[in-house]
């Protein structure tokens, strides 16, 4: 009967901890990050030959213009804008090694916020609809920092798409913040991992006395 009893705590015991440690001690497991297409080709206003961005030399700013025509989270207009109301247009044509793959106009300074027409006919031949989305906020100062000649402004907050209404000023920023919202994640991973611990034990603590108990 002991003998029983001190094998079926044991199995408790390591059935508890085989799903409570992944949780805590090791690391959330997380998708290899998929490598950035081969680069992109921007024309338009101001630019006198093409904008040719490749991932192997500036990566950041290929990841970032292709993320303006991620249509995740964008909102798709049922209507075309007025064409005077739509500034200075640039297209971002997307590479798959040296093949074009993927088309977008890019118009930054459109009234109301900066939008982004999908054109129904595309490089790859691939079947799709034209279409226009409110395009991202970000979207005038992530050309700018790639190289197309548009004048430096501030990003505003209102929820990543569309015109935005509030503006942060540069001298509002806080380096910091990125690095106080790390410490404080990891004393929360540092606590859970304690009351996951002391969880184990008092429940290591109780099988034992009842062994005890039982072996009386």
């Amino acid at each position: 009967m002991v003998r029983r009893m001190r094998r079926l705590a044991a199995v408790a015991v390591g059935g508890l901890a085989a799903l409570l440690l992944p949780f805590t001690f090791a690391e959330p497991a997380k998708a290899a990050p998929k490598a950035p297409p081969a680069g992109v080709d921007i024309t338009g206003h101001g630019l006198a030959e093409p904008l040719k961005l490749r991932a192997d030399s500036h990566p950041a700013h290929v990841v970032a213009v292709i993320e303006q025509v991620n249509f995740r989270g964008l909102v798709r207009q049922s209507t075309k804008p007025k064409t005077a109301d739509l500034g200075p247009k640039y297209t971002v044509v997307v590479l798959a090694g040296d093949v074009p793959k993927q088309t977008y106009d890019l118009y930054p300074k459109a009234v109301g916020g900066p939008r982004v027409f999908r054109p129904a006919k595309q490089p790859d031949a691939r079947k799709t609809t034209a279409a226009w989305f409110l395009g991202r906020v970000s979207m005038s100062e992530t050309l700018r920092t790639a190289g197309v000649p548009l004048e430096r402004t501030h990003e505003t907050v209102s929820g990543g798409v569309g015109g935005g209404e509030r503006i942060i000023p540069e001298d509002s920023l806080n380096p910091a913040q990125d690095i106080n919202e790390a410490f404080v994640e990891l004393r929360r991973l540092l606590l859970l991992n304690v009351a996951v611990v002391l969880v184990i034990t008092i429940g290591l603590a109780g099988i034992a006395l009842l062994i005890r108990r039982r072996t009386r």
